[in-house]
């Protein structure tokens, strides 16, 4: 009888030796330095599975004792397929959290102010952390799988940094700066001057488009956008070069001349009066605000002074002036 209950209390001995070493396992770093280590749960896996996938990655854990703790912490059923890094310092108890709560791995991506929707692409398919379902989309396809309201892309795109789960869409990425330029859009189309002569929140999109390529002084974007709103309501062509070098397409070849600027096309504002027929480029959001709300001027001509600032002038005898004072 007494050997019976030595068993029995080394039995339980035995557990609780295990409990305590199972719960010290589960709180100790899986890794302590080192870089972060990178693995991916595939859709539909079950905790065993997702365990064996971890190990197999490189992560240093038992793939038994990983798939008991989220078991007992009936989190097994609540892990989440994606993909993740395993950070130095973290313990199997917060790994299973991690995965609970879906915090992937993630990337950036920057979308420059003043690039072209092309330039947009260009970055987009660069992206070795994106997954391209838009790789054999045209412009127009890849635009209509996000809005139905525009017929080109350019400039609906706003320009930030985004960050996404590796192994994302593209797409998604696409979507989300479309929705961050309506959003922006809209918010300073709600605050503009009654006065200002634009018909819709697309019209003002193409004036900060101008004005993004106009300049990169941030001090001069609503002097810039003045001068041009000005012209637009006296009926002046806009005659800006940045608009004639869009309309050039891959024939821009650095350097614009007077027949580039004598050659008609829908972006010569040289040639044609008013707003291009769409944005030159992806504008920011001081464009966008100095577009809609320019600066109370009555300048109608700039000039470089080539310290990268502009000489504003009211009227063409003061324009010329500069010209002669700042270019010739």
């Amino acid at each position: 009888m007494r050997a019976i209950k030595k068993f029995i209390y080394l039995v339980i001995l035995i557990a609780l030796a295990a409990v305590a070493g199972f719960s010290y396992w589960a709180k100790q770093p899986i890794t302590t330095e080192g870089e972060p280590i990178a693995f991916v749960i595939a859709p539909g896996s079950g905790v065993s599975a997702a365990s064996q996938d971890i190990a197999r990655a490189g992560v240093p854990i038992n793939p038994y004792l990983f798939s008991t703790l989220a078991r007992v912490t009936q989190k097994a059923s609540r892990i989440k397929a994606g993909s993740y890094e395993l950070k130095p310092g973290t313990t199997p108890r917060a790994l299973v959290d991690q995965l609970v709560r879906g915090e992937f791995a993630q990337e950036s991506l920057t979308i420059i102010e003043g690039w072209t929707f092309k330039q947009m692409r260009q970055a987009v398919a660069a992206s070795k952390t994106l997954k391209h379902d838009t790789a054999e989309l045209s412009d127009k396809e890849l635009l209509a799988r996000i809005s139905s309201e525009f017929k080109s892309p350019e400039g609906l795109f706003f320009p930030d940094t985004y960050l996404f789960a590796k192994g994302s869409s593209d797409l998604a990425v696409y979507k989300q700066a479309h929705e961050l330029l309506l959003n922006r859009l809209n918010a300073a189309w709600e605050k503009r001057d009654a006065s200002l002569p634009y018909k819709s929140p697309y019209e003002a999109l193409i004036m900060a488009s101008i004005v993004e390529k106009e300049t990169g002084q941030k001090s001069e974007r609503a002097m810039i956008a003045a001068v041009f709103v000005n012209r637009l309501k006296q009926g002046m062509m806009l005659q800006t070069d940045p608009t004639v070098i869009y309309g050039m397409g891959d024939n821009f070849a650095g350097n614009i001349r007077k027949k580039d600027l004598e050659t008609d096309t829908p972006y010569n504002t040289y040639t044609r009066s008013g707003l291009p027929p769409t944005p030159i480029a992806l504008p920011g959001v001081q464009s966008l605000a100095a577009a809609l709300g320019p600066a109370k001027s009555n300048a109608l001509y700039f000039v470089a002074r080539g310290d990268g600032t502009s000489k504003f002038s009211d009227n063409l005898n003061d324009h010329n002036k500069a010209v002669n004072q700042y270019q010739r």
